[in-house]
């Protein structure tokens, strides 16, 4: 059952996946907008375009006649994923999920509208002129987020009215189209977790135990697994979870965020991929980590259960400063923790607040989140790049 897989996107996620990939016999083309991408370094081939370009898409899915396509980001034109369904290609999870996640107005209103799940109170803004009229009818603080972005790209938070000509000029600085922007009353929330979803073709929907992280200029910083919120409030996040996946359709693995606050659950975010706080599981706390399940589950193979081996943590290294051909320092002491473990991921190129690599730690069942967590962020300081 080989299968070639074109992977659209190919940062430390896409690797992850490709990796999954070849353990399982896969063929796999990695395509990014620039070379030695981190999913190129372990693909069978690569390519480099530009994947807003709907034409230099479609002649790349002529030329490889792929059997899956798998996107990595959002900022694709996916409106072309209806016309490759329509050729036979499996889009996953499928071309309206693409299409709808893609866009934050899309998936705020199809959750909050069609499916009438609790989410913080929200509209749009087209001008500068617009969000202060938001700004004034939400309150402060509130945040701000581009339409289309990823990892927290051109997101911020209005905590004053000073804030607010920063936030708007902010916003265009995100991945994808800044013109428009999406403003979210703030949510007093205690805590705030992803919970992976996992949809199947011939299978039950399945929910991973759920992970908490933190995050700092609208980008995960860490995140652990299992978080510790209340039994009820797991439960109405896997309703909520179910609902809208099962809107979307396909198969694959979700990156649900929710909002655990005293008053409920919100319904936040979602990524119909392997997500970035997900990492956590390749510090084995699973059965199967994010990405092997996210290849199950689009391959068609059962998945019996998801079942929760340990307790883990992870960390993320950042660079600040501009350059290529980064160099790391630290590993060898970095290494010397126990029950911990690094991750490198390959890019070429840093900047400012970049993801260069991540750090991992775990105990048995028994022990404590707070000390994995002190770990892995003890490992990840150890750890330099210039």
């Amino acid at each position: 059952m080989k299968k070639k897989i074109m992977l659209l996107g190919s940062g430390e996620l896409g690797k992850e996946f490709v990796i999954a990939a070849q353990r399982l016999g896969q063929h796999v083309i990695a395509v990014d907008s620039y070379e030695n991408a981190p999913a190129m370094q372990v693909a069978d081939t690569f390519e480099v375009i530009n994947m807003l370009d709907g034409a230099a898409l479609d002649a790349l899915v002529a030329k490889h006649q792929p059997d899956l396509i798998v996107p990595e980001i959002e900022a694709i034109r996916t409106e072309r994923f209806y016309d490759y369904e329509k050729q036979g290609i499996q889009v996953v999870p499928s071309a309206k999920a693409a299409n709808f996640t893609m866009n934050r107005k899309a998936i705020r209103d199809l959750a909050a509208k069609d499916l009438g799940l609790r989410t913080a109170k929200y509209t749009y803004a087209n001008s500068l002129e617009e969000l202060q009229a938001a700004v004034a009818d939400l309150g402060m603080p509130c945040v701000v987020k581009p339409l289309m972005s990823s990892s927290g790209k051109g997101q911020s938070v209005i905590k004053t009215e000073a804030d607010i000509q920063h936030a708007w000029e902010y916003a265009s600085t995100g991945r994808g189209d800044g013109s428009e922007v999406i403003v979210e009353a703030f949510v007093k929330f205690d805590s705030e977790i992803t919970l992976l979803t996992v949809t199947q073709h011939n299978g039950q929907t399945l929910f991973c135990p759920p992970i908490g992280h933190r995050q700092e200029r609208g980008d995960y910083q860490e995140s652990w697994q299992p978080a510790d919120i209340p039994a009820e409030a797991i439960k109405e996040a896997e309703r909520m979870a179910d609902l809208v996946t099962a809107q979307l359709k396909g198969a694959g693995i979700w990156g649900v965020e929710f909002f655990i606050a005293s008053d409920g659950v919100y319904f936040s975010e979602l990524s119909p991929r392997p997500h970035d706080t997900g990492m956590v599981t390749l510090a084995g706390t699973q059965n199967f980590n994010e990405f092997e399940l996210h290849l199950r589950a689009v391959l068609g193979l059962p998945i019996p259960s998801i079942d929760l081996l340990r307790v883990g943590a992870s960390a993320v290294v950042l660079t600040q400063s501009s350059g290529t051909i980064p160099v790391y320092t630290g590993l060898e002491k970095a290494a010397t923790y126990p029950q911990t473990d690094f991750k490198i991921f390959g890019k070429p190129v840093t900047r400012p607040y970049r993801r260069m690599a991540v750090a991992l730690a775990y105990t048995d069942l028994s022990g404590s989140t707070d000390e994995v967590r002190k770990n892995a962020a003890q490992v990840a300081s150890e750890i330099e790049v210039k």
